[in-house]
């Protein structure tokens, strides 16, 4: 069994689970949340390495290496296993949820593992969904970080990491790509939504745009839990949200300025925002209030909770020898 794979790419908070959520309203597409399948399978030592693990990675990669170079067909028959491994599980899963032909994987982390996906799938449909790198670190950091620029770089530099991986992507040649910039997405869905579905090979079905009225209730799973919830269909309410911010916060500003400069120009021209355009909403911004900070939902609660417990288990001692007891709800704190 060969699955029919198609893959929207994109970084955290680029509008990808939005995407998601219209392509997964489309008859022949079944999509959900994030499954996170592929990155673990790209870290077991052929593709690449992981650095913690309950094995000595070194040893394993070598071995492996040793190991398949005596298969009959090398490394392409090491390719051909990952896949059969990925057709059972993605296989499984469209027969659990009925009749659609097309399996849709929306998992952002995917973006840094695309050259181990590419061979994995090379007949897989790739969606490539950029953002304003300003407008999508914004979003990162007042998601996940209560607002901190500067914790959220820390933890998670996200364009430093995200601008190039994409970038390298949309380059290659090996599979095929459709790109799409969230701006124009929201701005005109008919237009760029039945782009690609001319690119998927799917009939154009107007009705999956408005995702919010068709969707069925959703299992649980990882993805964006509020702002995607606000619109029933693409809005472009969040497309200048950065603006107000940066132009009210000098350090802010300052730190943003310094991630911008440390990306190559041509990335950043690639993924559809030259550097010589991308301050122009702020310049002709000029001066605007600070925006009114969020409500305190339980979802912000335990996001503010998790920051804490995580600057305390870096600083060590008793508190993350004790919070080490608790593995796996900790893990997710305490990796570096």
């Amino acid at each position: 069994m060969s699955v029919k794979m198609l893959f929207v790419i994109g970084s955290p908070r680029s509008g990808t689970t939005m995407l998601e959520r219209m392509l997964s309203s489309h008859s022949m597409i079944q999509g959900g949340p994030e499954p996170h399948l592929l990155t673990p399978l790209a870290h077991l030592g052929i593709w690449d390495k992981v650095d913690k693990a309950p094995y000595d990675h070194v040893l394993a990669a070598e071995s492996q290496k040793l190991f398949v170079d005596q298969l009959p067909n090398k490394e392409q028959d090491y390719w051909d296993a990952c896949r059969a491994y990925c057709d059972v599980l993605y296989g499984r899963y469209l027969e659990s949820k009925g009749a659609k032909p097309i399996c849709l994987d929306k998992t952002p982390a995917y973006a840094l593992v695309l050259p181990f996906i590419a061979k994995v799938f090379p007949d897989a449909r790739y969606v490539v969904l950029t953002r304003h790198p300003l407008a999508a670190f914004s979003s990162f950091a007042n998601s996940f970080f209560d607002g901190d620029y500067q914790v959220a770089q820390n933890y998670n530099p996200l364009l430093n990491r995200y601008v190039p991986a994409l970038a390298a992507f949309l380059r290659q040649k090996d599979v095929p790509v459709i790109h799409v910039r969230y701006e124009d997405l929201v701005k005109d869905p008919e237009t760029w939504f039945a782009k690609i579905c001319e690119y998927i090979g799917v009939p154009f079905e107007k009705e999956a745009i408005d995702y919010g009225k068709s969707e069925e209730e959703r299992p649980k799973g990882l993805g964006d839990p509020i702002g995607v919830k606000q619109h029933s269909r693409p809005s472009t309410a969040s497309v200048k949200k950065w603006v107000q911010e940066l132009a009210s916060d000098p350090a802010k500003l300052s730190l943003m300025r310094q991630v911008i400069s440390e990306l190559a120009p041509e990335d950043l021209a690639l993924l559809g925002y030259p550097p010589e355009k991308l301050w122009k909403p702020l310049e002709e911004a000029g001066q605007v209030a600070a925006p009114v900070k969020p409500k305190l939902d339980r979802y912000r609660f335990k996001r503010k909770m998790i920051i804490r417990l995580r600057a305390r288990a870096q600083r060590g001692g008793a508190f993350r020898r004790l919070l080490e007891k608790g593995r796996l709800t900790c893990d997710v704190l305490l990796r570096e």
